[in-house]
């Protein structure tokens, strides 16, 4: 519950505390007193849009803060975590603060928020029933969720098993739907990578081997300039012609080291110089050898071994082309297509498959929503009846609310029901949509009606109405103070009004008074004493504060609600 709001700088409330107790706590004034600006405070709280214009002229900024009880453990709680603040205790603090120039920063917890952050905490700890909420109860989805909220676990259950389902087959028809729009650019892909990965396989191509080939080819098309050159080298190295002095790279090495191994016999210094000679022998055998096979690799390759390594290479590149731009993407490509290929190749099996499971969560949809609107239908009976009943207390003796279910032409989140509620505003008359067929203060009394049928469900610590009293007086004013008292019993509530008789229920009074100063009008806040009481409730009945009259008035209206709650009889 609000424990505390503290307002500065906003219309004509200059400085203002409010300290609210558990119960009911009415907020009297005279007209122009600054009343809506308590509104407006707590509008702001709940993350409501800033209006610079409710700055107080000359102010900087406006600021309004608020003080809640809260579990420590519930969803307000986990909701400040997320947000990075944090309770003290079991208080949480939530702030606004409005520039004069329009700019508006919030906080809770001890941290600077965004105001949506307010707006979600707002809703969960305060329902405001004001103009704005008197167009929202207008609306059909308002309507359903007030009804549900009557209904209470059965509706909570089964509108949690219809979500379930309904996600799910709204899953499973977007990937059926995309599967099945798809289905054309699938099968010209799927042919598309089989006409690549037939290309690609009867080419095979390896890594690394378009570097191969290039160096074959430039081997093979210099192959006459470099056989020559081989067989030059080779002569070089080794003579044919053993009759001679040899003239050759090995004979010559064979005739030095022949000489020096002579010299050693006399010096071994030189010893050495012939055993290298003789390793220069063996590698120059070696070379030859190779020269060898390099030369009977041209009489082996000719003409045909260049021309095939010329098509090789083309088709290498053409690949690349389309496919690459080299041969590891082109590798790449295959192994991906072939894993793409299995994906489209049963895509038909996933649409059958997904066609079906589709059909089984339509039926199980359809269930679902046939038991919620069963329920809704059960529940509005007893939902319209006891508003009715509400109503007949509140200066509406000949109205009557009806519920009206019907069905829409598809499934919603939250099933397939339209709910309406509809008002016949007197005896005859035919129902109409609220929005239509009630006034605002019809409205308000409606709200007010519906929260008192609906208080052993409410979600809501704290309800605040505002103007619920509007355009009732006498004995329908008591009623509604009667029944703002029951509301009490279970949810904090928090009344702005203009009459003594709703006043005189509250458990406390606070009452908003306009000073003057001069040229400078301000308004102050007091929590009244019984005697003070009294005096506030004597100038709501007559304007005059101090007339005996009227203090008699207000003393018998006191009296009365004390009584009706000390005997229970507030039913």
């Amino acid at each position: 519950m609000i424990t505390e709001l503290s307002i500065s700088d906003l219309g004509v409330i200059e400085r203002a505390t409010l300290e609210f107790s558990p119960g009911f706590t009415a907020v009297t004034g005279e007209t122009g007193a600054g009343k809506t600006m308590v509104i407006t405070a707590l509008e702001l709280i709940r993350g409501a849009r800033a209006d610079q214009g409710a700055v107080r002229a000359g102010a900087a900024a406006a600021t309004a803060e608020a003080r809640f009880e809260v579990e420590p453990d519930g969803s307000v709680a986990e909701a400040i975590d997320e947000a990075g603040g944090e309770l003290d205790g079991t208080e949480l603090i939530v702030a606004r603060r409005v520039g004069a120039d329009g700019r508006s920063r919030a906080f809770a917890g001890g941290r600077s928020v965004p105001a949506g952050v307010l707006a979600e905490l707002g809703h969960r700890l305060v329902a405001i029933h004001g103009q704005s909420e008197q167009l929202r109860l207008a609306s059909s989805a308002s309507q359903r969720d007030l009804l549900d909220r009557y209904i209470g676990d059965d509706a909570t259950r089964l509108l949690s098993e219809y979500s379930d389902v309904f996600s799910r087959r709204n899953e499973s028809r977007r990937r059926l739907a995309e599967l099945t729009a798809d289905r054309a650019a699938r099968s010209a892909e799927a042919a598309a990578l089989r006409q690549a990965l037939d290309e690609i396989a009867a080419i095979a191509p390896n890594a690394e081997e378009d570097r191969e080939l290039d160096q074959r080819i430039a081997v093979l098309s210099h192959g006459e300039d470099l056989r020559l050159a081989a067989a030059e080298a080779a002569a070089a190295l080794i003579s044919e012609d053993s009759d001679t002095v040899p003239s050759d790279a090995i004979g010559l090495v064979e005739i030095a080291r022949k000489a020096l191994e002579r010299a050693a016999a006399v010096d071994e210094s030189i010893a050495g110089l012939a055993a290298s000679l003789a390793e220069a022998r063996y590698a120059l055998e070696d070379v030859n050898t190779e020269l060898t096979r390099y030369l009977d690799s041209f009489d082996a390759g000719g003409p045909g071994e260049l021309e095939a390594a010329l098509e090789r290479r083309a088709q290498l590149r053409e690949l690349a082309r389309r496919y690459g731009p080299t041969l590891a993407d082109v590798i790449n490509y295959d192994a991906a297509g072939v894993a793409r290929l299995l994906e489209l190749d049963t895509d038909d099996e996933t649409i059958d498959a997904l066609t079906e499971e589709v059909s089984a969560l339509d039926a199980q949809l359809a269930a679902a929503a046939e038991r919620l609107t069963n329920v809704r239908a059960e529940g509005a009976q007893r939902f319209g009846e006891a508003v009715t009943h509400e109503l007949a207390a509140l200066a509406m003796p000949g109205a009557r609310i009806h519920i009206d279910i019907t069905p829409l032409d598809e499934f919603t989140a939250t099933g397939a029901d339209r709910v309406e509620i509809l008002l016949s505003a007197h005896s005859g008359a035919d129902p109409r949509p609220l929005g239509k067929g009630a006034s605002g203060g019809e409205l308000s009394r409606i709200m007010l009606a519906i929260e008192v049928v609906g208080a052993h469900a409410g979600d809501v610590p704290t309800y605040i109405f505002d103007e619920v009293d509007a355009g009732v007086g006498g004995a329908a004013a008591i009623e509604i103070g009667r029944r703002l008292a029951v509301l009490a019993r279970h949810s904090q509530v928090i009344v702005v009004t203009h009459l003594a008789q709703v006043a005189a229920f509250a458990d406390s009074q606070l009452r908003v008074r306009k000073d003057a100063d001069g040229g400078y009008t301000s308004s102050s806040v007091t929590a009244l004493g019984d005697d003070e009481r009294a005096s506030e409730l004597a100038r709501m009945l007559s304007g005059l504060d101090e007339s005996e009259t009227g203090l008699a008035h207000a003393r018998e209206l006191l009296d009365l609600a004390r009584a009706a709650s000390a005997s229970n009889t507030l039913n």
